[in-house]
């Protein structure tokens, strides 16, 4: 199968790794995992970070450029429409135009599982009023379709709660999602490891997103580079098709022709 590079308003990228920006002992160790990850989109809480809103205090732009990456905007903390859509108003303000956003708006503290009501709300102002969004969504396959019937430009189901690093909990939603979506398709959330990673590429999802599983790491830059290879290597194995599962074993090599 041919690969077709991933594509998001408009641009296109090679790496197919998204990754956070929080949870890092400081900001030196930030760039330093996200250079290691040679992720190209890098994704910030405007809630919580520094973007230039807070004159005096360190700025996280100084160490992530947006003209070497492509910064994405999100509204965690939120946990309404109004809330969501004034976050990407203000991140619109403070980044010169920018129109491309991860919308996330959650239904509480202990699960920080999404609103998917006050999400679909949010969704329809924010394009609406021209945002390129990206949403963050449980993995119903029917709120998938309606995200995308908004126009939201990716839909980014979890595979598991956020930061809690169970893996793929539930691939057949997301097989479901990956079979009728014609936007691209990321896992955002649950990924603990590079296997995570791969498995999440592996079902033909175009990206990954993650941040606790890098930050947390005991060797936080160490583990950004697995996951980067950990990317490559699933969509390759995606594009490759694996083998048939038998219940039984086959002769590697040929049976016929066996000196005896």
């Amino acid at each position: 199968m041919k690969d077709t590079p991933l594509t998001l308003a408009g641009r296109t990228y090679e790496s197919r790794l998204l990754v956070g920006t929080g949870k890092y002992r400081d900001l030196e160790e930030t760039r330093l995992a996200i250079e290691a990850s040679g992720a190209e989109i890098v994704t910030v809480a405007v809630r919580r970070t520094n973007l230039g809103q807070n004159p005096g205090e360190p700025n996280l732009l100084d160490v992530i450029s947006p003209e070497r990456y492509t910064i994405l905007p999100n509204t965690a903390g939120c946990y309404d429409a109004v809330e969501a859509v004034r976050t990407c108003r203000l991140a619109r303000e403070l980044l010169d135009g920018h129109n491309l956003v991860k919308l996330e708006v959650l239904a509480d503290q202990k699960t920080l599982f999404p609103n998917v009501i006050e999400t679909l709300k949010a969704a329809e102002t924010l394009v609406a009023d021209g945002f390129d969004v990206m949403v963050y969504t449980s993995d119903d396959p029917i709120v998938a379709r309606q995200l995308e019937a908004i126009g939201c430009i990716a839909v980014m189901p979890l595979a598991g709660l956020i930061g809690s690093g169970l893996g793929i909990c539930n691939p057949y939603n997301l097989r479901i999602i990956l079979e009728e979506a014609k936007v691209p398709v990321l896992v955002d959330a649950g990924v603990g490891t590079a296997s995570d990673a791969t498995i999440a590429m592996e079902l033909g999802c175009a990206a990954v997103l993650m941040n606790s599983a890098i930050a947390h790491a005991r060797e936080p830059v160490l583990m950004a580079e697995a996951m980067k290879h950990a990317i490559v290597a699933g969509r390759l194995a995606y594009l490759a098709g694996r083998m048939p599962r038998k219940l039984y074993a086959t002769a590697s090599s040929p049976l016929d022709g066996l000196v005896t």
